[in-house]
């Protein structure tokens, strides 16, 4: 079976790219749930490119299977935790009591998770080379 590592990562970087436009947009939900995507995407590509796989859609929780391949500092660690939270509620009306997700999210949000899952697909990145 191909490696198909340099396929998740270019994905992981487009979802970036994704994620940087609907914030221009004003789609905060969108921005903070393409950047979960990208990062999870990034993490996925390093495990194929060390020769292992991942699964599920928690990036705390890859990170974490990763550890034992790659050393990861705790700011990395934080990133993840902080995307990891943008999974579910950005998508899903009953994430919150009323409202829709696009009611919740803001610019700043949108930023933040746009910088951590820059963070991540960069480390996974420069891992693989």
């Amino acid at each position: 079976m191909a490696n198909r590592s340099q396929d998740w990562l270019a994905q992981a970087g487009h979802d970036l790219e994704h994620a940087v436009h609907a914030s221009a947009d004003g789609d905060y939900d969108w921005a903070c749930f393409a950047a979960h995507q990208a990062a999870e995407k990034a993490v996925k590509g390093l495990f194929l490119a060390l020769g292992g796989a991942a699964w599920g859609h928690s990036i705390t929780a890859l990170l974490k299977d990763l550890v034992v391949k790659v050393p990861l500092s705790p700011e990395l660690a934080d990133a993840a935790k902080r995307l990891d939270k943008h999974y579910i509620p950005t998508r899903y009306p009953n994430g919150f009591d009323a409202g829709a997700p696009k009611e919740y999210y803001t610019l700043a949000e949108a930023e933040g998770a746009i910088a951590d899952a820059r963070s991540i697909y960069d480390f996974c990145r420069q891992s693989v080379r």
